[in-house]
């Protein structure tokens, strides 16, 4: 079995563990990266937990804030918000996403739960200019086409240094 949870993306002055919006779980998360800009990475280890809300997080903090739900270690859901561009959701390891959201049921397909990874593209884009970075579409596609030949957790971390977050 490999990692399930979360991985939170924030800015702030403080420790995101003091916000209201991740106050449910801060005894629980655990710094994995910061800047001196104010970003932040936190994890949260849980296969059934909720980690709260990323939409109250950008709204608390004034900035784009990004959850990376990483299950079994073979797929990431990315949701992420913006103050000024909202909230999106997408995926990557689309196939094994697939597998885990139980996508075909019903009827619904994969892209009625998430993005598709052009889609997506243009929402990172627009997630890290909101950020004050420039991001790369090209590289993201890759980031977001990727059939998931790498742990989930490395394509997370891809997508967050292409998105300014965290070095490359």
């Amino acid at each position: 079995m490999g990692y399930w949870g979360y991985f939170v993306v924030g800015r702030s002055e403080r420790p995101l563990t003091e916000t209201r919006a991740l106050s449910a779980v801060a005894g629980e998360l655990t710094p994995r990266a910061s800047a001196p800009d104010g970003r932040q990475v936190w994890e949260y280890p849980s296969a059934d937990g909720d980690v709260g809300s990323m939409n109250a997080l950008a709204r608390e903090t004034g900035a784009p804030a990004l959850f990376g739900y990483v299950m079994d270690g073979a797929c990431v859901v990315v949701e992420a918000a913006a103050p000024d561009s909202g909230a999106w959701t997408a995926c990557l390891a689309r196939a094994a996403t697939a597998r885990y959201v139980g996508a075909g049921a019903d009827g619904l397909t994969l892209e009625d739960y998430f993005l598709p990874p052009e889609e997506a593209t243009a929402r990172a884009v627009a997630w890290a200019a909101e950020a004050g970075r420039d991001a790369n579409a090209a590289d993201l596609l890759d980031v977001f086409s990727d059939d998931g030949t790498e742990l989930a957790e490395n394509l997370l971390f891809r997508l967050l240094g292409l998105l300014g977050v965290v070095p490359l």
